[in-house]
Protein backbone atom coordinates (compact mmCIF):
# COMPACT_ATOMS: atom_id res chain seq x y z
CA UNK A 1 0.00 0.00 0.00
CA UNK A 2 2.96 2.41 0.94
CA UNK A 3 4.58 1.66 -2.37
CA UNK A 4 1.76 2.67 -4.26
CA UNK A 5 0.88 5.87 -2.70
CA UNK A 6 4.28 6.85 -2.81
CA UNK A 7 4.80 5.38 -6.63
CA UNK A 8 1.92 7.77 -7.28
CA UNK A 9 3.02 11.09 -5.47
CA UNK A 10 5.80 10.47 -7.49
CA UNK A 11 4.19 10.00 -10.49
CA UNK A 12 2.79 13.26 -9.84
CA UNK A 13 5.67 15.36 -8.53
CA UNK A 14 7.41 13.91 -12.44
CA UNK A 15 4.25 15.31 -14.32
CA UNK A 16 3.86 18.70 -12.34
CA UNK A 17 7.75 19.48 -13.62
CA UNK A 18 7.50 18.12 -16.45
CA UNK A 19 4.69 20.44 -16.86
CA UNK A 20 6.78 23.11 -15.63
CA UNK A 21 9.25 22.94 -18.28
CA UNK A 22 7.13 22.87 -20.94
CA UNK A 23 5.69 26.07 -20.02
CA UNK A 24 8.97 27.99 -19.40
CA UNK A 25 10.07 26.87 -22.52
CA UNK A 26 6.97 27.73 -24.45
CA UNK A 27 7.16 31.10 -22.52
CA UNK A 28 10.79 32.02 -23.31
CA UNK A 29 9.65 31.23 -27.00
CA UNK A 30 6.85 33.72 -26.77
CA UNK A 31 9.70 36.18 -25.33
CA UNK A 32 11.58 35.70 -28.13
CA UNK A 33 8.58 36.16 -30.58
CA UNK A 34 7.59 39.32 -28.69
CA UNK A 35 11.35 40.60 -28.85
CA UNK A 36 11.76 40.28 -32.53
CA UNK A 37 8.45 42.19 -32.98
CA UNK A 38 9.61 44.77 -31.34
CA UNK A 39 13.13 44.63 -32.67
CA UNK A 40 11.74 45.25 -36.23
CA UNK A 41 9.22 47.91 -35.55
CA UNK A 42 11.97 50.22 -33.81
CA UNK A 43 14.31 49.77 -36.85
CA UNK A 44 11.76 49.85 -39.15
CA UNK A 45 10.69 53.11 -37.07
CA UNK A 46 6.99 51.94 -37.69
CA UNK A 47 5.00 51.87 -34.66
CA UNK A 48 2.98 53.05 -32.80
CA UNK A 49 3.01 54.37 -28.81
CA UNK A 50 -0.27 54.31 -26.71
CA UNK A 51 0.11 56.23 -23.29
CA UNK A 52 -1.64 54.23 -19.68
CA UNK A 53 0.00 56.58 -17.45
CA UNK A 54 1.05 59.88 -16.98
CA UNK A 55 4.12 61.06 -14.83
CA UNK A 56 3.51 64.77 -14.28
CA UNK A 57 6.62 66.61 -12.65
CA UNK A 58 5.49 67.07 -9.39
CA UNK A 59 2.56 65.52 -9.31
CA UNK A 60 1.01 61.94 -8.93
CA UNK A 61 0.55 59.50 -11.81
CA UNK A 62 -2.33 59.86 -13.52
CA UNK A 63 -4.27 56.51 -15.35
CA UNK A 64 -5.24 57.29 -18.83
CA UNK A 65 -8.08 55.99 -21.36
CA UNK A 66 -6.69 54.03 -23.96
CA UNK A 67 -6.96 56.92 -26.65
CA UNK A 68 -3.56 58.88 -26.41
CA UNK A 69 -0.98 57.58 -28.36
CA UNK A 70 1.90 58.77 -30.14
CA UNK A 71 2.44 56.93 -33.93
CA UNK A 72 5.84 57.14 -35.50
CA UNK A 73 6.53 56.41 -39.25
CA UNK A 74 9.66 56.92 -41.34
CA UNK A 75 7.78 60.37 -42.77
CA UNK A 76 5.59 61.78 -39.60
CA UNK A 77 5.04 61.52 -35.98
CA UNK A 78 1.43 62.12 -34.97
CA UNK A 79 1.40 62.69 -31.06
CA UNK A 80 -2.25 62.67 -29.25
CA UNK A 81 -1.10 62.84 -25.50
CA UNK A 82 -2.93 65.26 -22.34
CA UNK A 83 -0.70 67.49 -20.64
CA UNK A 84 -0.59 67.74 -16.53
CA UNK A 85 1.82 69.96 -15.05
CA UNK A 86 2.94 74.04 -15.36
CA UNK A 87 3.34 75.70 -18.35
CA UNK A 88 4.98 78.39 -18.85
CA UNK A 89 3.20 80.17 -21.76
CA UNK A 90 -0.73 79.50 -22.58
CA UNK A 91 -2.16 78.70 -26.13
CA UNK A 92 -4.33 81.01 -27.60
CA UNK A 93 -6.50 78.57 -28.81
CA UNK A 94 -8.36 75.51 -26.42
CA UNK A 95 -7.50 72.83 -28.83
CA UNK A 96 -3.95 73.67 -28.34
CA UNK A 97 -3.86 72.40 -25.17
CA UNK A 98 -2.36 69.06 -24.34
CA UNK A 99 0.41 67.48 -26.65
CA UNK A 100 -0.74 67.43 -29.91
CA UNK A 101 0.80 67.80 -33.22
CA UNK A 102 1.80 66.11 -36.32
CA UNK A 103 5.55 66.83 -37.60
CA UNK A 104 6.80 65.52 -40.80
CA UNK A 105 10.15 67.94 -40.06
CA UNK A 106 11.91 66.25 -37.73
CA UNK A 107 15.19 64.80 -36.57
CA UNK A 108 15.62 60.68 -34.89
CA UNK A 109 18.33 58.72 -33.36
CA UNK A 110 17.69 55.23 -32.62
CA UNK A 111 20.35 53.74 -29.92
CA UNK A 112 21.24 50.65 -28.11
CA UNK A 113 20.15 50.89 -24.70
CA UNK A 114 22.06 50.40 -21.36
CA UNK A 115 21.06 47.08 -21.55
CA UNK A 116 20.85 44.19 -23.78
CA UNK A 117 17.04 44.12 -25.22
CA UNK A 118 16.53 48.09 -24.48
CA UNK A 119 16.60 51.09 -26.81
CA UNK A 120 16.19 54.62 -26.89
CA UNK A 121 14.69 57.04 -29.36
CA UNK A 122 15.72 60.31 -29.44
CA UNK A 123 13.33 62.59 -32.12
CA UNK A 124 13.56 66.47 -32.68
CA UNK A 125 10.77 68.42 -33.99
CA UNK A 126 12.06 71.00 -36.24
CA UNK A 127 8.24 72.29 -37.96
CA UNK A 128 5.40 72.38 -34.52
CA UNK A 129 6.47 76.41 -33.63
CA UNK A 130 8.99 75.51 -30.94
CA UNK A 131 11.57 72.47 -30.59
CA UNK A 132 9.75 69.47 -29.11
CA UNK A 133 12.40 66.42 -27.79
CA UNK A 134 10.15 63.16 -27.38
CA UNK A 135 13.02 60.51 -25.59
CA UNK A 136 11.92 56.97 -25.68
CA UNK A 137 12.94 53.98 -23.70
CA UNK A 138 11.75 50.70 -25.08
CA UNK A 139 12.36 46.99 -23.74
CA UNK A 140 12.00 44.01 -25.74
CA UNK A 141 8.73 42.93 -23.81
CA UNK A 142 7.20 45.98 -25.66
CA UNK A 143 6.86 47.98 -22.77
CA UNK A 144 7.80 51.83 -22.88
CA UNK A 145 8.21 55.00 -20.97
CA UNK A 146 8.36 58.41 -22.99
CA UNK A 147 9.70 61.65 -21.65
CA UNK A 148 8.36 64.92 -22.98
CA UNK A 149 10.52 68.18 -22.84
CA UNK A 150 9.03 71.10 -24.34
CA UNK A 151 10.65 74.52 -23.85
CA UNK A 152 7.02 76.30 -22.98
CA UNK A 153 5.82 73.28 -20.43
CA UNK A 154 7.54 71.46 -17.38
CA UNK A 155 9.14 68.10 -18.59
CA UNK A 156 6.40 65.18 -18.11
CA UNK A 157 6.73 61.34 -18.76
CA UNK A 158 4.33 58.50 -19.56
CA UNK A 159 4.19 54.79 -19.38
CA UNK A 160 2.71 52.57 -21.79
CA UNK A 161 2.85 50.15 -24.70
CA UNK A 162 4.39 49.58 -28.20
CA UNK A 163 2.19 48.27 -30.99
CA UNK A 164 2.52 48.01 -34.68
CA UNK A 165 0.20 49.94 -36.41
Amino acid sequence: MKTKVLFIFIASLGLLLASCGVHNSAQSGSKQVVAEEINALVNNFDFMFEASYAHPTGYRSIYLSPYYSVKLSPDTVNAYLPYYGRAYTAPMNRDEAGIKFTSTDFEYRVNPGRRKGNWQIDIRTKDTGREILLHFDIWENGTARLNVIDQNRQPISFQGNIVSK
